[in-house]
């Protein structure tokens, strides 16, 4: 006796294929009974299958349906286009990996969907976020007009509750309204984010088509409750010596209630005006109106350090458009002179990438609750591999008081991923100290370590996957594995604190390189910036001697 292939029993053969498979099988085989050879025909292979698909993931006991993405291939390789769903590299320049892989090849599934595929044998893969394995699953739809499908989702890593995940920098250009809430509506839910700062910013002529400018205060708070995701209101403040080159940098101003005029400065940017206005005038503006002050683009431009030493910036974003630079470069150095600097990421324009803070959370998320555990360093940021570390049941963002007798410290980090990300290494004071090869478990990897350490002098301790290559240092060329969309894996947990006898750490060496960078931004803003008057160019260089000031006072000092 043959069986009706009606929906009902495709969902069942391809749940109960999903169940009886090996639990480290790469493919879970979906096989709905064959016709007979009679009914096949020549025009089968035009023909496409209706099906009804969703995502499912096993939540408190319950199956619940979530958003995710979604890959098919025909037998031999092929990408199989979801004209009915939004592509995930929407915006997104193609690269040549898109072509198989990346994040052009990937759709999102925002909840239950239709959709027309050949009548043929498929395969299917797809995840949610960055805490369920790959599903991949094959199935088989000759002969067949619908089909009703459900994916089961594996989570691997279940997060606390407390810790809430954001993108702090994005923006969106040359797409109509329509588009850009679809983009907004489903995206940032696909990737399982829990909050999205979408910042306005100005470039003269080409900021016409940057379609985030157009949504106001109101605007995000409705999206928010259509979406499922929070959304928060910033501003890129920022300042170019020309178009595109290192001027006074780009600092991202979150939770605004107003926006801080001017928004770009120079005619660099804004082909008027004059260098006139540093950017520590916004920044103070900004701080007055209780905002939080992110830096952008690896510490990029030549105000980053006289406002970083002067306590004027929450925290640094890395990997926000590029690799431009490494950990080291960015994030250590401040870290060695004593200041305090919490990580954060995000992806400029359009979400090209997984990137994004996760931030551990005492109160419910809100963008202000979110940013002030920010502020506080309570962080790690990754595109990828989920981190963890505890040093004397300490975690990120505490200080840990060391002293004569009490210097004894026990530590524990993990790091796990859906990729394999090699391996986790523990950063003390800005090197490696310890580094642990990961494991296959299942369909992911992990990586754990633990140690015992006396140490003796202040410090900072955090933990991180490899630094990814930067494309323009021939020194630094080793790339790291890439993620589903096409970009190489980074995290970086933000430090655990060591004071030593109430001493922070102070690099004497670091110090002195940063204060004869200072002086040489100095010299070059005084000789190659445009200005209008002595006042113009007195407030500029002003931010730099007021910094340099103090940073000699502290290498003076006993």
């Amino acid at each position: 006796m043959r069986l009706l292939q009606t929906p009902l029993v495709c969902t069942l053969i391809l749940l109960l294929s999903w169940w009886s498979s090996p639990a480290n099988a790469d493919l879970a085989l979906l096989q709905i009974p064959d016709k007979p050879a009679s009914a096949a025909s020549a025009t089968e292979n035009s023909e496409l299958c209706q099906i009804i698909l969703k995502l499912a993931e096993n939540q408190s006991d319950q199956q619940q349906v979530v958003p995710g993405m979604l890959r098919i291939r025909d037998a031999q390789g092929n990408l199989i286009p979801l004209p009915e769903l939004l592509n995930r590299g929407t915006g997104v320049n193609s690269r040549p990996e898109s072509e198989r892989a990346g994040i052009h090849s990937w759709f999102v599934i925002p909840g239950e969907v239709q959709l027309s595929v050949p009548r043929s044998r498929l395969t299917l893969e797809t995840f949610s976020g960055l805490a369920t394995e790959l599903t991949r699953t094959e199935i088989d739809l000759t002969g067949e007009s619908s089909a009703e499908i459900t994916l089961k989702l594996k989570r691997f890593a279940d997060l606390s509750p407390e810790w809430k995940t954001a993108n702090t920098h994005l923006h969106l250009m040359k797409l109509s309204r329509e588009e850009c809430d679809r983009y907004l509506q489903q995206i940032p839910a696909a990737d399982r984010l829990d909050l999205v700062f979408v910042s306005y910013l100005e470039r003269a002529i080409a900021d016409k088509t940057y379609i985030s400018n157009r949504y106001s205060q109101q605007d995000l708070q409705e999206l928010s409750r259509s979406a499922g995701v929070q959304f928060g209101w910033g501003e890129e403040h920022r300042h170019n010596s020309t178009g595109y080159d290192e001027g006074y940098g780009h600092v991202m101003l979150l939770d605004i209630q107003r926006l801080i005029q001017p928004v770009s400065i120079g005619p660099g940017i804004m082909k008027q005006g004059t260098d006139g206005i540093p950017l520590a005038r916004g920044i103070r503006s900004a701080l007055a109106d209780q905002e939080t002050v992110v830096w952008c683009h690896n510490a990029w431009g030549l105000e980053s350090t006289p406002n970083f030493l002067a306590g004027r910036v929450h925290a640094l974003n890395i990997y926000d458009g590029g690799t431009r630079s490494t950990y080291e470069d960015s994030f250590y150095r401040y870290l060695n002179t004593g200041c305090q600097v919490p990580f954060s990421t995000g992806t400029d324009w359009f979400q090209y990438d997984f990137s994004r803070v996760y931030a551990r959370l005492q109160q419910p998320l809100t963008p202000s609750s979110w940013l002030e555990s920010l502020r506080s360093g309570r962080t790690f940021i990754t595109n990828g591999p989920l981190l963890d570390l505890h040093i004397n049941g300490k975690t990120v963002g505490d200080q840990l008081e060391l002293s004569p007798g009490k210097n004894r410290v026990t530590i524990q980090a993990t790091g796990r991923g859906r990729i394999d990300f090699q391996k986790l290494e523990l950063i003390h004071n800005g090197k490696v100290i310890q580094t642990q090869s990961t494991k296959p478990v299942e369909k992911h990897f992990e990586a754990r370590l633990d140690l015992n350490l006396e140490i003796d002098e202040p410090g900072w301790i955090a933990v991180r996957t490899p630094s990814p290559s930067v494309p323009q240092d021939p020194q630094r060329q080793q790339q790291t594995p890439l993620n589903e969309y096409g970009r190489e894996l980074f995290a970086h947990s933000s430090p655990i604190y060591l004071k030593w006898n109430g001493q922070v750490h102070f690099d004497l060496t670091q110090a002195r390189a940063l204060l004869t960078e200072m002086q040489q931004n100095r010299k070059k803003i005084a000789n190659q910036f445009l200005f209008a008057d002595p006042q113009e160019r007195a407030a500029v260089l002003d931010v730099y001697s007021d910094a340099i000031e103090g940073l000699q006072n502290r290498l003076n000092s006993p």
